[in-house]
């Protein structure tokens, strides 16, 4: 079973909407629009603890890529395990999570949302999730905090094309541009298991 729900955007106000996935929340940032442009907070401990996401982030990463690069599906294992909060600062992207837990309801389905400069959504994405995104944008700038510092003896992966996950990428995959690591991933149930 997969999820690619469709969001109301709703820039007046902070929301925090829960997905499909148990722990795994979509952030809409409250925008405020003035001559000069716009302000929002990015994150703000106290709003963001009192709904759900807990995390203390130790770490922010910046990545730039091109449209049809698609990175993922990531994650670590304990005691390196990580969680994140994912935007997108420039241009848009297909974000994809897929839950990995051993015993959880929705293990083996996955969720996707697309994350843009222009809808300014977030998400959060708890321990437990392998992460990747695709971008539709000719180029992006994609953020993400980490409550764990990358460790590379804990990382494992999924292959993106997996046929059990039958995730639903946009476009010609013969078009995606994935790294040789990411193309070595193994299949799902095949992965590294998350503990």
């Amino acid at each position: 079973m997969s999820y690619a729900l469709p969001l109301q955007l709703n820039m007046d106000q902070l929301t925090f909407t829960p997905t499909p996935l148990a722990g795994a929340i979509v952030v809409q940032p409250r925008i405020f629009h003035d001559a000069r442009g716009y302000f929002y907070e990015s994150y703000q401990a106290k709003a963001y603890q009192a709904n759900g996401i807990d995390a203390t982030f130790v770490q922010d990463n910046q990545a730039y890529s091109t449209k049809g690069a698609l990175r993922g599906l990531h994650y670590q294992v304990s005691p390196h395990a990580q969680a994140k909060l994912v935007r997108v600062t420039h241009g848009r992207v297909l974000d994809v999570i897929v839950d990995i837990r051993p015993g959880s309801p929705t293990y083996g389905q996955w969720y996707s949302v697309e994350l843009s400069a222009d809808n300014h959504r977030q998400l959060y994405v708890p321990h437990g999730m392998a992460h990747g995104y695709q971008v539709l944008s000719d180029t992006a700038i994609f953020n993400y905090k980490c409550d764990s510092y990358y460790h590379r003896d804990s990382e494992g992966g999924v292959r993106f094309d997996d046929p059990r996950l039958n995730i639903t990428w946009q476009g010609d995959p013969t078009d995606f541009i994935v790294s040789e690591k990411d193309l070595a991933q193994p299949l799902f149930g095949q992965h590294r298991p998350y503990e």
